[in-house]
Order: C-alpha cells, then sequence, then structure tokens
C-alpha cells in the first residue's frame, strides 16, 4: 500500500461521559478513496471533524503526511472540507465562492481566473461563473462547492455526507462524478457516509464503524464477500444467517452441521478454531428449485437446503422470494430474471423448493447474539 497520507494513533474523542470515538487507530494512503461508514452515532463523522481541525482530540495523535496536526487549527492544516448542506456564500456568484480561498491568499488576479477555469471544467460547469447559487439545482451546488475545495489544493478533501442532500436519481449520478473527479485530481479522498451504496461504488477501502470503533476494515468487495461480524454482514446488504456446528475441516472447505441436521460446507479458511458458528449466504448467491427437481438440477458439489416458498415478489431485475426451511429459518432469495424467464418459472407461495449454493459463497462469522446494525441506542453523536 502507498505510504499513509492520513494517520490517526490512538485518537479518542469523548463528550462529557460518552466516547464518541474510541482509541481508534488507522492509516488511509496517500491518494486514496477512502470510506467511514456506519450508522447514525458510530463516530464517523466525529472522525472527520477531528481530522479536520473542527473538533478537538481527547487523546491520541493526528498526522497529514509527516505533520503532527493534532493541535493545529484548520486553516493550518492540508485539508479542505466539503459538507453535506454545501456551505455556498448566497450572495456571491458561482466565480466568486470558488475563488474564496484564493483571494484570502492573494493569489494573482490572472492565475485566480484560470485556475477557477479549470475547476469549472473539472466539475462539468464552465460558464456558470455569473450565477447565484439559489440559481443553481442541488447538484450543481453540490459540484460548486466540491471545485471551491478543490482549488486551494489540499493535501485531502474531506467529505461529510456531501450526496444526502440530493435525491436518488442525482446522487446516483454524483458518486459517478466524484469517482471521475477523485481520480483525474489524485489526491486522497475522505467520505463519510451511512449509504452501503455509496461507499462500496466509489471506496478503494473501507472502514465500517460501530461504537466509536472500526468493526471492520477492508475494500468493498472483501467487505461484502467475507464479513468477519454479524454487524458488517447485516450492515452491508442483506444476509441469511444459520446457526451450524463444526464436524470436520478438509484442505479447502469444511463440513458443518444446521440445527435442522443439514450438513453444508464452507471454505475452511473462514473457520478460526470455534465448534460453533454461523454461516451467511447472500440472496443472490442461492438459486431456487422445486423440490422434486433438486437432485437432478443441482451441482453434486452444491451446498442443498429444504425450504417452502412463504412470498415471491416481482420486482424488475429479479424476483425476491422469502422461503422458510425446517428450523424456522427465514431466507431471502433474490432469483435473477433472465430474458428467456417466464410466469411460469416462479415458485409460488406453498411450494416445497431446494436452495443450493456454492460451497465458497458460504462465509462465517463467530456465533453471537443478534445485533440489529441500524441500532442507535445509548449513541448521541456520529
Amino acid at each position: 500500500m502507498p505510504s499513509a497520507d492520513v494517520r490517526l494513533d490512538h485518537v479518542t474523542k469523548r463528550f462529557g461521559d460518552f466516547t464518541a470515538v474510541d482509541d481508534l487507530t488507522l492509516a488511509i494512503a496517500d491518494g486514496e478513496f477512502f470510506s467511514l461508514l456506519g450508522p447514525s452515532g458510530c463516530g464517523k463523522t466525529t472522525t472527520l471533524r477531528m481530522i479536520g481541525g473542527f473538533e478537538d482530540v481527547t487523546s491520541g495523535t493526528i498526522h497529514v503526511g509527516d505533520v503532527d496536526i493534532t493541535e493545529l487549527p484548520p486553516f493550518k492544516r492540508e485539508t479542505n472540507t466539503v459538507f453535506q448542506n454545501y456551505a455556498l456564500f448566497p450572495h456571491l456568484n458561482v466565480f466568486e465562492n470558488i475563488a474564496f480561498g484564493l483571494r484570502r491568499r492573494k493569489v494573482p488576479t490572472s492565475a485566480i481566473r484560470q485556475q477557477v477555469a479549470e475547476m469549472l471544467e473539472l466539475v462539468e460547469l464552465p460558464g456558470y461563473e455569473s450565477r447565484k447559487p439559489s440559481q443553481l439545482s442541488g447538484g450543481q451546488q453540490q459540484r460548486i462547492a466540491l471545485a471551491r475545495a478543490l482549488v486551494n489544493h489540499p493535501r485531502v478533501l474531506l467529505l461529510d455526507e456531501p450526496l444526502g442532500a440530493l435525491d436518488l436519481k442525482l446522487r446516483k449520478q454524483m458518486q459517478v462524478e466524484l469517482k471521475r473527479i477523485q481520480g483525474e485530481v489524485g489526491i486522497t479522498f475522505v467520505f463519510v457516509t451511512h449509504d452501503q451504496e455509496e461507499a462500496m461504488t466509489m471506496s478503494n477501502r473501507i472502514a465500517v464503524m460501530r461504537h466509536g470503533k472500526i468493526e471492520q476494515l477492508g475494500s468493498p468487495e472483501e467487505l461484502y464477500e467475507r464479513p468477519t461480524t454479524e454487524f458488517v454482514a447485516g450492515f452491508l446488504g442483506v444476509s441469511n444467517l444459520l446457526d451450524a456446528e463444526v464436524l470436520g475441516k478438509g484442505e479447502r472447505f469444511a463440513d458443518l452441521r444446521l440445527v435442522d441436521g443439514t450438513v453444508v460446507r464452507a471454505p475452511s479458511s473462514s473457520l478460526n478454531g470455534a465448534s460453533r458458528v454461523r454461516i451467511g449466504i447472500r440472496p443472490e448467491k442461492l438459486r431456487v428449485l422445486a423440490a422434486g427437481d433438486g437432485a437432478s438440477s443441482a451441482s453434486s458439489d452444491a451446498n442443498a437446503l429444504e425450504g417452502t416458498v412463504l412470498d415471491a415478489s416481482y420486482i424488475g431485475v429479479s424476483t425476491q422470494y422469502l422461503i422458510e426451511t425446517g428450523d424456522g429459518n427465514k431466507m431471502v432469495v433474490y432469483a435473477q430474471n433472465l430474458e428467456t424467464s417466464g410466469a411460469s418459472e416462479v415458485h409460488p407461495d406453498g411450494e416445497r423448493v431446494q436452495l443450493t449454493w456454492h460451497p465458497q459463497h458460504t462465509f462465517v462469522i463467530p456465533a453471537a447474539a443478534a445485533t440489529d446494525p441500524t441500532s442507535t441506542e445509548g449513541e448521541t453523536d456520529e
């Protein structure tokens, strides 16, 4: 991994008796698009504000490059921040909003004109110089706020849920735009969001936070395909979780027995020596077969589990099934609607079916009490 551009060493932030960030150690690489992801109250925004200098650190240190910035005021840090509400100056036009930081630094007028023009090209809004913020759409205001932050050439750009005020369609468009802009300017982006799709769409790495700590850190693929805790498995998409007992461990796969006696397999590398675990399967990894067709249609090395269809809902690209297994677990399945699919292939409510999936698509997490990934009980600060 490239050298660390941002480094937090044992950083803690307390508000009275409440600990918002708890002994956090983190290194963000130079040029990385890094996301802090989690529910309200997990400490992600407080972490970002400490990096930007808007919150004091209770203990620990923060470095940008080789510089200890823990005690520096915001204007002396090589960081700029884009806020959710954009914070544009309503009385200034687009040109002056972008030029504001340059004028404070007494940059020559000719250089200001050139740099503002370059930023407007970057955010694909040339010709908007004379407009006021009130004459811009939400997406355009977001781009101008981004241009105003980037024109100062910060070493690190901090983004505090900048897409939160946009509608769904525009938010998806801006996800692509942010990733493009970050790739073009090549600086480190630290992005805060509670939206897992946003984080997974744009990020090189994601830190999933909970109760002021990092629950798991990794690439989007790693977090989704191989979550290490029940919280992460539930927060990043839908997971079907089943209790299991480890029977034996082979070189590649381990045998596990479910509560109803069904034996399935999971990658041996995912086991940590525990005899009782929980296995997880993502809904799109499961295939639904009529019970009588299962033996002949499923691959001989596939895991298989019997169940009954409780509900089948057509949702466009897929049909969503809710299936109850023999031990009472309810499994969610997303069956892709292929071009050749017809209504006759949909399994009706009450039908006995077989769920099959490849052993390598099984992930394993420690057996633990259920946790609600959206819970914010006892938390008062982000």
